[in-house]
This record gives C-alpha cells, sequence and structure tokens, in this order.
C-alpha cells in the first residue's frame, strides 16, 4: 500500500475527475470518466458507479486499475495504481448516494481503491 502525496491530493481535489482504466480477466481493456473521483484517506481513493456496466464487469473479474487526473493546461497530473474493492451499502456508501440523488443521479456502487503506488507529473 502506498500514501498519496499532499500534491496528488491536491491535484485529485482540484481536477475532480479521472480516467479509470479496468481489463478483464482476458486483457480486454476498458478506460471510462468519473466525475465522482476523489481522495478519500492517504491511502485510498473513491469513485461512484453511476453507469459504467463495463467498469464494473472488469473490476468484478479483474479488482486491479489505474486512474489518471490531467490538466491539459498545464500538463500536470498524476497517475494511480490500485486494488479496487466495491461497495453497495454503510456509510461511505449512504453519504455519497445522498450527494448524488440531490443531482438526481443514482448510485449503484461505490469502488473503493487501495492504492499500489502513485505517480505525479
Amino acid at each position: 500500500m502506498a500514501k498519496l502525496s499532499e500534491e496528488a491530493k491536491k491535484m485529485i481535489g482540484e481536477f475532480g475527475s479521472a480516467l479509470i482504466a479496468t481489463a478483464s480477466k482476458e486483457g480486454k481493456p476498458n478506460v471510462s470518466v468519473k466525475g465522482s473521483f476523489r481522495v478519500l484517506d492517504d491511502e485510498h481513493v473513491v469513485f461512484a458507479d453511476i453507469a459504467s456496466p463495463r467498469t464494473m464487469a472488469n473490476l468484478r473479474e479483474n479488482p486491479q486499475l489505474s486512474a489518471i487526473v490531467f490538466d491539459p493546461s498545464t500538463r500536470k497530473g498524476c497517475r494511480i495504481w490500485g486494488r479496487a474493492e466495491i461497495l453497495d451499502s454503510g456509510d461511505l456508501f449512504d453519504s455519497m448516494s445522498a450527494e448524488f440523488t440531490a443531482m438526481r443521479m443514482k448510485v449503484k456502487h461505490l469502488v473503493k481503491v487501495t492504492v499500489e503506488e502513485v505517480a505525479t507529473f
């Protein structure tokens, strides 16, 4: 497990979305934009599954993922490699679900990612 640097946490907070790359157990890749991407704590990030059937299918078969946040105007960002855990209940799920319900979006699952490696650029 790796810790997110203050620089990485700041970038994630400022950019607010990430590209999430997953692969099925056969290696078929998928990339999906997640506007709900955020820091949970020093060792975890989280995002909501609103409408991500392929991402979720891949994560059920292969929990490894990579995420990138990037600001094209500054060409700065960070990349995270980690292992996903799919949540569909609990305090965190309830809290994020309420937040998105207020925006008329239904959260199907949360994906909590244990950060294994992080790099800023």
